[in-house]
């Protein structure tokens, strides 16, 4: 039976209730560390990664008051250093201290031992069957909640997620980038294309680019998916994204192509109504050829 989308937020909204009771997240002293929630989860960003004030908002998603607020009062406890950033003054990075850095392994220590507490009453078997379901809940979630883009092509971000699309496709398949510079990804660029970035906790996922190449035509360019995120439905979702963008800059057929060794994005091509067609361009690298009315 499938639940309508009330049925399934209810059902989200419980095992949120039930999960923050347990794991102490509405406790004033997280884990008993003399700290809420929000600030132990910060204390763990910082130590985890160092970076940026801006950096740390764009992962934990809050606003920049709070954030204030909680680096204010982990300075004042001693934990955390906040100094300008030596590569460029006008931004902030937050560091642990020494001994904020006690105070991480402590952390560390406790939430290990407040999750082996949660599963330890399971059998072995029912634990395996609770951390695949965790794991596909994550990845789901997260997905849900991943931003998705219009952005400059050659903006860092951009490029970053650019490189990580040539170095997949020179491993499965052997791609050479050499020669591919900013002007060719300026091509992605409005009046003329886009290029869209798809971020999760500020950090890029998946990219694709679309631009014209005749009159009420338009292609898809350097889409990629990182490996992580299979599964999740965002490389449709992305493609979905792509389309509309077709439609603003005009065009009423979108083409695309790709090589045989992506077995996984021909099957969702097809999935989502692409048709082969005769090779349209001189790509040497590419097998196949795609084409989708736009409606």
């Amino acid at each position: 039976m499938t639940l309508d989308l009330d049925a399934q937020a209810a059902t989200l909204r419980r095992f949120n209730r039930s999960y923050t009771q347990r794991i102490g997240a509405l406790d004033d002293s997280f884990l008993g560390m003399n700290m809420p929630l929000g600030a132990a989860r910060l204390l763990f960003e910082i130590g985890s990664q160092p970076g940026t004030v801006q950096a740390l908002r764009s992962r934990l998603g809050i606003d920049s008051g709070y954030l204030s607020r909680l680096l204010r009062r982990l300075e004042e406890d001693g934990l955390v250093e906040v100094v300008p950033d030596l590569a460029d003054r006008r931004r902030r990075v937050a560091a642990l201290t020494p001994a904020g850095r006690d105070r991480w392994d402590e952390l560390e220590q406790r939430s290990e031992q407040r999750a082996r507490d949660l599963i330890e009453p399971l059998s072995q078997r029912r634990r395996a069957r609770l951390v695949a379901a965790l794991a596909e809940a994550d990845l789901l979630v997260r997905a849900a909640t991943v931003t998705i883009e219009a952005v400059d092509p050659t903006a860092a971000a951009a490029r970053a997620a650019v490189g990580h699309y040539f170095v997949e496709i020179h491993e499965r398949f052997g791609f050479d980038a050499t020669g591919l510079d900013e002007k060719d990804g300026a091509a992605l660029r409005a009046p003329h294309g886009a290029f869209l970035l798809a971020r999760s906790d500020g950090e890029p996922v998946a990219c694709g680019g679309v631009h014209t190449i005749e009159p009420g035509i338009g292609e898809i360019k350097r889409m990629w998916v990182h490996s992580g995120w299979r599964g999740a439905g965002l490389g449709s979702r992305l493609l979905r994204h792509l389309e509309d963008h077709c439609r603003r800059l005009g065009q009423h057929t979108v083409r695309l192509d790709t090589n045989q060794t992506l077995a996984e994005a021909i099957a969702m091509y097809r999935a989502a109504g692409y048709r082969t067609i005769d090779r349209y361009n001189d790509n040497p690298y590419a097998t196949h050829f795609f084409e989708k009315p736009l409606t």
